[in-house]
């Protein structure tokens, strides 16, 4: 390897004899650095998102001292700093208000500072979106070290998936099969080790496609967070990141237009998180690739399912380790033609070249392209006058029956509205009935929380009846399941179409169609529209700030000012 002929970033702060370097060297000794370490070697920063309150995260420390050692062994500076850290379990309203937030500190710290490359500590659905979005407008050399799925969890003999179990354990709670007592036990059960949840919710999604989009080292995404492989990994990252900064690997090379259409392939093929389509439309936001919703279904569609993972399946993120993990799942698509081989990733090898020998080790969990968990497993976007910008669903989690339907709707107007009649034995709902939640959208809520996959009504699920058709200007947890209709836009909360139904509205969906369809009348749309009146904004700080300026669904939910590169250009001293 040669090194690039430009003089590294950390020099403009590090090298030379005068006043500045001075201060910038002498400060960083007051930690016991010795003097050899601003020779003039790459500065790592390993930018860390442990926190104990996000749990999914908590062996992130443990993770940080091995891309250290990486780090000094290949002969760089490491040195670690934070980043706020959004706990998707406890963060209200919803971590999903603060990733772009987020990804602004990450941009930030990376460019006010002296570092030359990066080196990304995510985990749990937002830390990893937040991370990449970014770094990725700083496009240094960087890569993705992800903090690994929990262990298996087993309750009264039966295997328990994170998310996907608790939601099947309080409609069975609700319903009245089990107890309260029952549904407390499985709490501790559930959760046996620091890690992200162990079903292919969206921290297991994000990691999967941020192997597949060649950001990771192969093997990052199933490797249990406990295990000493993934230490082995993170060490072998720290010694790569400075590898990275001499080849000048940044990320925009790594993060091309086609590495995007492995990522929406890669999702089909695992039954991925709906939320990784507003991530990755935010990702490419920041990297100036084009990509619009549309190639979800244009690049997705025909592509099965084959890994039998909860919520679509049966096995959880353990089993997937040990079936070969996101390698496996990329042999089967590379051994298909349904991926660019030929697309770079942070190893300086390509997509085949890493994974075109990879053995599949359990065709249970990572099934044949010829028998698959589902047929078609790719993203649906669906479009119409309900929803004019689009809305998706997640074809593997519906119940194929549902897929066609036409049902009145029951409309719930926001949240609160929803926990207040959901469950009233008067509520006029059947089973054919759709369900419809407004101003639950990035505006509306804020933030746009996961509350699409509504419970259904309990004199429904008293009935025997475990699936209807959702439809919200909402996301979903990963890790949930049904046949829900989610991230309409425009959203209610800013006059779009979803804000205009009433109870009693004929809606139809036909997924194979890619339709959505209002059967209402424009002239009285336009009259109910004429009616309608928007909240009031917020009168002040962040939630203000992020009113102004969110996107809408199809567009990411970026901030509008952060889309873009921007670079890392070294700013003027103050000495």
């Amino acid at each position: 390897m040669t090194r690039k002929k430009d003089p590294l970033r950390s020099s403009e702060w590090f090298g030379g004899q005068e006043k500045g370097a001075f201060i910038h060297r002498s400060w960083m000794k007051n930690q016991g650095f010795p003097p050899h370490l601003f020779d003039g070697r790459p500065v790592i920063g390993i930018c860390n998102s442990w926190s104990e309150l996000t749990p999914c995260n908590g062996q992130l420390r443990d993770l940080a001292e091995h891309v250290r050692r990486g780090v000094f062994e290949a002969g760089g500076f490491p040195v670690e700093f934070p980043v706020m850290s959004l706990g998707e379990s406890n963060m209200r309203p919803t971590a999903m208000m603060f990733r772009n937030l987020a990804a602004i500190e990450v941009e930030e710290s990376i460019r006010a500072n002296p570092i030359d490359g990066v080196v990304l500590l995510a985990g749990c659905d937002k830390t990893t979106p937040a991370l990449l979005m970014g770094a990725a407008s700083c496009n240094l050399p960087t890569l993705l070290v992800s903090a690994g799925p929990m262990l298996s969890g087993s309750f009264n003999g039966e295997v328990l998936g994170s998310g996907t179990d608790v939601w099947r354990l309080s409609e069975e709670m609700r319903a009245g099969t089990i107890t309260t007592a029952q549904f407390s036990a499985a709490e501790a059960a559930m959760s046996r080790s620091p890690g992200t949840c162990n079903t292919m919710g969206t921290a297991s999604t994000m990691a999967c496609l941020s192997e597949a989009m060649g950001i990771t080292l192969p093997g990052n995404a199933a490797i249990p967070s406990v295990d000493a492989r993934r230490r082995v990994l993170a060490f072998m990252s720290g010694r790569r990141a400075v590898e990275m900064v001499h080849q000048d690997l940044c990320m925009s090379r790594i993060l091309t237009r086609e590495a995007f259409e492995n990522a929406i392939c890669a999702n089909a093929a695992i039954g991925g998180s709906t939320n990784a389509v507003i991530h990755l439309q935010a990702l490419a936001g920041r990297v100036e690739v084009p990509f619009g919703l549309d190639d979800w279904n244009r690049i997705g569609r025909n592509i099965p399912t084959i890994v039998d993972l909860m919520p679509s399946g049966r096995f959880l993120m353990e089993d997937f380790f040990n079936a070969g993990g996101m390698q496996a799942v990329l042999r089967r698509l590379l051994d298909a033609g349904r991926l660019h081989g030929d697309c770079l990733t942070v190893n300086g090898r390509t997509i085949a070249e890493n994974n075109g020998a990879i053995r599949v080790l359990n065709e249970e969990v990572v099934r044949p392209m010829t028998d698959p968990l589902t047929k078609d497993g790719g993203i649906v976007v669906l479009r119409g006058n309900l929803a004019p910008n689009g809305a998706i669903m997640k074809p593997s989690a519906a119940t194929a029956a549902l897929m066609t339907h036409r049902g009145a709707a029951v409309v719930f107007e926001d949240i609160d509205d929803y926990h207040a009649r959901i469950d009233d034995p008067g509520l006029e709902v059947d089973e054919e009935s759709v369900l419809v939640l407004k101003n639950c959208g990035p505006r509306g809520y804020p933030g746009m929380p996961e509350v699409g996959n509504m419970g259904l009504p309990r004199k429904l699920l008293q009935k025997g009846v475990t699936d209807m058709v959702r439809i919200s200007d909402a996301r979903m947890s990963g890790t949930a399941y049904g046949t829900v209709i989610l991230h309409v836009a425009p959203e209610a909360a800013i006059g779009g179409p979803l804000a205009l139904v009433q109870n009693g509205d004929m809606i139809s969906i036909d997924a194979t169609a890619n339709a959505i369809t209002l059967e209402v009348s424009d002239e009285e749309l336009a009259r109910r529209k004429a009616e309608w009146s928007p909240a009031m904004p917020p009168a002040s700080g962040f939630e203000r700030l992020f009113s102004e300026q969110i996107l809408q669904a199809d567009e990411g939910c970026d901030f509008e000012l952060l889309k873009g590169r921007r670079g890392a250009a070294v700013a003027r001293d103050y000495v």
